[in-house]
Formats: C-alpha cells, structure tokens, sequence
C-alpha cells in the first residue's frame, strides 16, 4: 500500500530530474512575454503609430528593409495568406511591416500588400524589444490582442504551420477584439 501511494511522487521526481519534459505542438516558438514600447511613423497617413492602436486585434509582424529582398516579400506573402486562411476570424488579425532602415518601400510593393501597416520603425523602440534568434529579420513575430509580443517564427516558416497555431491562439483567445479599431494602412 505504501509503495502504491509513493509511487506518484517517486515517478514525478524520476521525470524531473531525469529532465523528461512533455513536448509542445507549437510551430512558432513561444517567447518571454514582454509589453512593446515605442513609437514610428505610419507610411500611409503619416502618423504616430503606437502598438496600443493595434489593441483588440492579433497582429503578424515583420521586421525588415524597406527595400524589402526576396525572403522580405516571401514573408509579407506567408503573413496575408495566414490571414486569409482564417476565414470569418482574418478580421481579428493586423499584418505589421516594421521597416529598420528608413527606407520607403517601391509603390507596387505597397500596393501589393495593401491592408499591412507599413510603419518606419527606424531608430525605435520598438525594435529594441524585438529579439531573433541571429537576425530580426529572420522571423515572423505574434502579438497579442493586448500589445505583448508573445511568440516567432522560424525562418523560412511553413504558412501551414503558422496558420495552425494562429487558429489554435484565435480559439483559445478569450479577449473582446472589439476594443480596437479597423485601421487598415
């Protein structure tokens, strides 16, 4: 009987010490939540732009030139088609280009990708909060409804992956998306 009733707490203390950890079906990978600060400059009105003037809504966000390189577009790509993908709930989701050098991007690019906020970032604090494993520009990041960024991407993601664990937060999410507003830029 004594053997019955030790015997959790001997197989508890076996897995942890044993460094046995349950594995994850997340593709991205979860981050240090931390609340982003910072400002930039809104490309398409000229404005202030504030992460809390995404509040309510998921947001998909790249970090890159604004001259904006093959991998640059591949992931601008990969982040409306998630969006897409999530049909009825696409409404919840902001696509964020954080551009880090200042530069402007090419007419057809913005066009192209019309619906993104295509924000200068440079010089920001905004970027300073954002970490890649070698390079920001290598990922796609997740903030939440709420301006904490929470979850990266690998580099080269797999969209269906992406779009799997987008759905999977969009599920679970608890919080009214009506607190933000529909600024599409």
């Amino acid at each position: 009987m004594f053997v019955l009733l030790c015997a959790p707490i001997i197989a508890s203390y076996a897995l942890f010490f044993g460094n046995v950890r349950p594995g994850t079906d997340n593709y991205g990978d979860l981050l240090e939540v931390k609340t982003l600060t910072g400002t930039g400059l809104n490309h398409a009105d000229q404005t202030i732009f504030r992460v809390r003037d995404l509040r309510g809504k998921w947001a998909l966000v790249s970090v890159d030139s604004g001259k904006c390189d093959e991998q640059c577009r591949q992931k601008l790509y990969y982040m409306r088609q998630v969006r897409l993908i999530q049909n009825a709930e696409r409404e919840r989701i902001e696509r964020v280009w954080l551009i880090n050098d200042g530069e402007l991007p090419e007419p057809e690019l913005m066009k192209e990708f019309e619906g993104t906020w295509i924000i200068n970032a440079k010089d920001s604090d905004l970027l300073k909060s954002i970490q890649g494993k070698t390079s920001q520009r290598d990922h796609i990041y997740v903030i939440d409804p709420i301006g904490n960024l929470m979850m990266r991407f690998p580099k080269d993601p797999d969209p269906k992956k992406m779009s799997k664990d987008i759905k999977r937060l969009l599920k679970v999410s608890q919080l009214e998306h009506a607190m933000g507003t529909d600024k599409r830029h």
